[in-house]
């Protein structure tokens, strides 16, 4: 099984998908848009909550390419763009510098 971060950056989709998700996660607010598509994980970790966009956008792949007639372009786009803003935050805490604390865990820096 691949980690996170190896699902995020090898997941490809149309260019249309794709370009409509990136606009639409500049005005992605997750309090509103995130209990939309997954309504009883409001408090879980950023990681927990990518795991389930994946899983959920993957169907939604799946209905697309069986051109199952349940299939909506609007709720794959709104999985894809709290995907992609999910993905954003998710990265980027994972890049922020660590210093090492005393007893030698890192921590993140200030």
């Amino acid at each position: 099984m691949q980690d996170l971060r190896t699902r995020l950056t090898t997941l490809h989709r149309p260019r249309l998908l794709a370009r409509t998700a990136r606009i639409g996660a500049d005005d992605y607010i997750r309090q509103r848009d995130l209990k939309r598509l997954l309504p009883s994980t409001p408090s879980q970790g950023t990681g927990a909550i990518l795991m389930q966009l994946l899983d959920l956008e993957a169907t939604q792949e799946r209905a697309r390419l069986g051109q199952n007639p349940g299939y909506s372009f609007a709720r794959h786009v709104a999985v894809l763009t709290a995907l992609s803003a999910e993905s954003r935050l998710y990265l980027a805490s994972r890049s922020q510098p660590r210093r090492a604390t005393k007893n030698g865990a890192p921590q993140d820096a200030v």
